[in-house]
C-alpha cells in the first residue's frame, strides 16, 4: 500500500481510505454491516495496508462509530490507525444536537470519542458547512479542541469553495488551525469540484478526499445494473428533487466499461485509477461490503490510464447540480 502526506501537512496516510458509512445498526439500515459482518472487512483492510478509516457521529446514528472503535481494539491498535470522524449532522433535538456552534462541537466531540473508545481523533471533519453560526465560532472551537489533545488535524467537507476560503481566512486571522483536508463528491460523472474548489485546495495545500468517488456504484457495474440492497434503495433524486444522474453519464460508464473489458480488469478499478490520477486527490473514501471491493481499489494504485484512455472517460461530461445541502 502507497502512503502519502495529507495535503501539506505531516499526516501521512494510506493512499486508499476505508470508508465506514457501511457499518452500523441494521435495524436503521438493513444494507448495512452489523460488527460481525464487519470483521471480514477490516480485516482484508489492514492486511491490504488501508490503515486511513473514515466515519461521522451520524453513521448508523453512532453505531458506526461504535464498530469502528472495537475494530480498532480488536483487529488493530490505535497507533496503527488514522482515525478520521465527522459532525454535523442531526444527533438529537437538544442545542448542541447538531451544527457547528461552540456547543454542539464540544458535545459531539466528546459523544464520538465515548463511542471509538479512544481519547483523540486523528482527523475531525465538519460534514457540511453551517449557515447558522458564524465561522470565527466554530473554527476557534475546532482549534480549542487541537489544542485539548482531542484532535490532531482538521478537516471540512462538502462546501461551495467560497465558503472553505472562508473558514481558512477566519482560522488564519484568529491563529487558529486551518483545515488540512477537504471531502468532496468527485467522480468520473460529478466532477464539479475541478471547477473552483481543485484550485483552491492546490493553492491552499489542502488534501482532497473524496467521497463517492465511484458514484455509488455507478461507474463500477454496467448501466442500468444495480448489485446491492443499497443501490436498489437509493433514489435518483437529491433532497431537492433534482436528478442525480444525467442521460449522458450513460456513456461514461459505457466507456468505464469498455476500458475495463480492454484490461481485463472491474470497472471499479479503472474508474478509481480516474480519480488517482488528480494531483489534488489524497486518498479516495473506498466503502466496503465484499471482499472484491477493496482489492478492486488497491489494484487502481497500479493502474496508468493512457491519454485516450483518459479522453474517452472525459469526453462526455456534462455539468451536474452539486450535493452540497
Amino acid at each position: 500500500m502507497d502512503h502519502t502526506r495529507l495535503g501539506t501537512s505531516g499526516l501521512k496516510v494510506s493512499r486508499i481510505a476505508l470508508g465506514c458509512m457501511s457499518f452500523g445498526d441494521t435495524s436503521r439500515m438493513d444494507w448495512a454491516l452489523d460488527e460481525k459482518a464487519a470483521e471480514p472487512v477490516f480485516r482484508q483492510a489492514l492486511d491490504l495496508g488501508i490503515t486511513f478509516w473514515d466515519t461521522a457521529n451520524i453513521y448508523g446514528f453512532g453505531s458506526s462509530e461504535e464498530i469502528v472503535g472495537k475494530a480498532i481494539t480488536e483487529y488493530s491498535s490505535r497507533d496503527e490507525i488514522v482515525l478520521a470522524t465527522k459532525l454535523f449532522s442531526k444527533m438529537h433535538d437538544g442545542p448542541g444536537g447538531s451544527g457547528l456552534s461552540r456547543k454542539a462541537i464540544f458535545e459531539q466531540i466528546d459523544a464520538s470519542l465515548t463511542r471509538l473508545g479512544t481519547d483523540y481523533v486523528d482527523l475531525y471533519q465538519i460534514h457540511r458547512f453551517d449557515l447558522e453560526t458564524p465561522v470565527e465560532e466554530t473554527m476557534e472551537a475546532l482549534h480549542d479542541l487541537v489544542k485539548a489533545g482531542k484532535v490532531r488535524y482538521l478537516g471540512a467537507s462538502s462546501m461551495f469553495a467560497w465558503q472553505f476560503a472562508t473558514m481558512q481566512h477566519a482560522a488564519d486571522l484568529g491563529g487558529w488551525t486551518r483545515f488540512v483536508s477537504m471531502q468532496d463528491q468527485y467522480s468520473l460523472i460529478m466532477r464539479e469540484e475541478e471547477r473552483e474548489m481543485f484550485g483552491l485546495l492546490a493553492d491552499q495545500g489542502v488534501g482532497s478526499l473524496p467521497w463517492s468517488p465511484l458514484a455509488a456504484g455507478r461507474v463500477a457495474r454496467p448501466w442500468g445494473e444495480q448489485a446491492s440492497s443499497r443501490s436498489k434503495s437509493n433514489p435518483d433524486t437529491d433532497p431537492k428533487g433534482r436528478p442525480l444522474y444525467l442521460d449522458s453519464d450513460r456513456s461514461i460508464v459505457d466507456a468505464v466499461q469498455q476500458i475495463a473489458e480492454k484490461r481485463g480488469m472491474p470497472m471499479a478499478t479503472v474508474a478509481l485509477a480516474w480519480v488517482l490520477r488528480n494531483p489534488v486527490v489524497t486518498a479516495p473514501i473506498v466503502g466496503a461490503t465484499k471482499e472484491h471491493h477493496l482489492t478492486d481499489a488497491v489494484e487502481a494504485l497500479e493502474l496508468d490510464l493512457t491519454d485516450a484512455e483518459v479522453t474517452a472517460l472525459e469526453e462526455h461530461y456534462a455539468p451536474h447540480e452539486p450535493t452540497y445541502f
